[in-house]
């Protein structure tokens, strides 16, 4: 079973095609895709859907602090060793400019937003949890 379906080289809130005359209007030489000009995508890839860009920054925040950090460190042992990688490891706060970076274009923006709020929301949950935790056991054992 083929999970893909067939678009034009358009898309429905592409401007040229709202410039064109719309969904509505005719096909014509100048508005119709030419034929080598199709894409195969899958049929739950709506990239125009007001929901696809904030979801895709929001989870892409949550890896983004949980990924690169754990990669950055398994790098720095890999290659300088375990003592100058705790020196070198707050480097890795450098990192961080990405998001900051993706607010400034107007073109990013709404996925950098949503990125920073998933990188701001998961760095408060993991610490909060941490704190909970630490707390529970020191009153345990003291």
């Amino acid at each position: 079973m083929e999970q893909a379906v067939e678009t034009p080289g358009l898309t429905a809130s592409d401007p040229t095609r709202v410039a064109a005359g719309g969904p509505s209007a005719p096909a014509t030489a100048e508005t119709a895709p030419a034929a080598g000009n199709r894409r195969w995508l899958p049929d739950w890839w709506h990239r125009d859907h007001p929901v696809f860009g904030p979801l895709a920054g929001f989870f892409t925040g949550m890896a983004y602090v949980i990924v690169i950090p754990g990669l950055y460190a398994a790098a720095l042992k890999a290659l300088v060793g375990y003592e100058r990688a705790e020196e070198l490891f707050p480097f890795v706060l450098l990192t961080l400019a990405v998001p900051i970076g993706l607010l400034v274009p107007q073109r990013t923006r709404t996925f950098g937003r949503y990125m920073v709020i998933g990188v701001v929301g998961t760095a408060v949950v993991v610490i909060g949890v941490a704190a909970l935790v630490l707390y529970i056991l020191v009153q345990r054992d003291g």
